[in-house]
């Protein structure tokens, strides 16, 4: 896809949050990632690594952390200088204690929660597509109340390659049985934008607290 996804950005300052864009002509489909795009979860995720790691010597520089949003565990932990250094499993295990002791403290992201709503008025189907483990992203789902919306829900389990492979974004359309360049993918982090697009959606992402048009461009165009 070489066009513009004709989206209005959601007017107003970050608080104003629920505002959504139209849904365009021709989509059939929404596809969402789940954390720092439905769910306000950074902060409680960022807080739980940097606990995790603490005990392995390692420090999680904020800056780092926020460039590389988006990835697993698994990818953050290969990607972190220091990082191959440490049991994996034994972190991991770690940051989603805390995480699940958590959940019910995290809240939606107006914005988004208002697309789907949108979505589900038109009678379009609904998917999550998350880099996260089946093990954080369903008790999220279930902490917002929004299990019924979602006709699929894809994480990092399901798939070879996550963000910003397109295999994620890729095998929600499947399940949804809708063709990829008729579906709207939202996803708050660059990996997640240009996953998105590699698997040929129209993309919108999450700036500053609201939701913003993404301009789709052809493989090897980005």
């Amino acid at each position: 896809m070489n066009e513009t996804t004709l989206l209005a950005t959601c007017p107003g300052p970050a608080a104003e949050r629920n505002c959504a864009p139209a849904i365009p002509d021709g989509i059939a489909a929404l596809i969402l990632d789940f954390d720092g795009t439905l769910a306000d979860t950074t902060p409680s995720h960022e807080q739980a690594l940097r606990a995790a790691l603490q005990p392995h010597g390692l420090d999680l520089d904020h800056d780092w952390y926020v460039r590389h949003i988006g990835l697993s565990i698994h990818d953050l932990l290969a990607a972190l200088p220091g990082g191959q250094e440490v049991s994996y499993d034994e972190v991991i295990r770690h940051s989603r204690t805390n995480l699940l002791a958590t959940v019910n403290d995290i809240g939606p992201i107006g914005c988004v929660v208002s697309l789907l709503q949108t979505a589900r008025r038109m009678a379009l189907p609904c998917a999550v597509a998350s880099g996260a483990s089946r093990v954080l992203v369903h008790p999220g789902i279930d902490a917002l109340g929004l299990r019924r919306e979602f006709a699929a829900v894809v994480t990092r389990e399901d798939i070879t390659l996550g963000k910003p492979a397109p295999d994620l974004y890729l095998a929600a359309a499947r399940r949804l049985g809708v063709p990829p360049d008729r579906c709207l993918a939202v996803d708050d982090a660059p990996d997640g934008v240009i996953s998105a697009r590699a698997a040929g959606m129209h993309v919108i992402t999450l700036m500053d607290g609201h939701l913003a048009p993404t301009v789709d461009v052809a493989p090897g165009e980005q």
